[in-house]
């Protein structure tokens, strides 16, 4: 049987008010120092594709609008909330002082390997991503509820930061939506 791709009208795409007004997956993405801007658009992109509830960007993360990041975003920095704190470690206290568990995405010891992490349904995650030489910065980690690590088993051991958004964004929507 012969596959026919889908035309662009056909994909029953949200509006910005539509997105806005759309229940959320109770996720938040925390970039912490991300350098390139291309990735900060790339995860800007990821978030709208799962409906993320928010995005802090932190230090010395650029902010939006920027072209380099619209040219990645394609206009995600339109539906998606987000935020900039400068200090990353305060933002976790915060949302950790709201009830809300944080994750850092990072090698670490005992950390828990994606494929085994289980969210909690009617909890909101929020999730660390790093800079991407020196990854999520230490005090970072340690304010951190707990880190989870991307199983990874070739010779790098080390994914661009927007790639491994796309991979945790995905399975922790597919575990809590689907």
């Amino acid at each position: 049987m012969e596959k026919r791709k889908l035309l662009n009208s056909e994909l029953d795409r949200k509006s910005v008010d539509q997105f806005k007004k759309a229940e959320k997956t109770p996720i938040i993405v925390i970039l912490d120092n991300v350098r390139s801007l291309n990735n900060i658009g790339s995860v800007f992109r990821s978030a709208d594709a799962f409906l993320i509830q928010k995005i802090y960007l932190c230090g010395i993360t650029a902010q939006p609008p920027h072209k380099d990041i619209q040219k990645t975003a394609l206009g995600a920095t339109d539906t998606v909330t987000w935020e900039y704190v400068e200090n990353t470690v305060s933002l976790v206290k915060k949302l950790k002082a709201e009830g809300i568990k944080v994750y850092a995405i990072e090698q670490a010891e005992g950390a828990t390997m994606l494929n085994d992490f289980v969210p909690e349904k009617h909890q909101t995650t929020a999730v660390v991503f790093g800079n991407e030489v020196k990854g999520v910065q230490q005090e970072v980690v340690s304010a951190s509820d707990a880190v989870i690590e991307i199983p990874q088993l070739g010779s790098k051991h080390s994914l661009n930061i927007s790639v491994s958004t796309g991979v945790v964004l995905w399975d922790l929507f597919s575990k809590l939506k689907l």
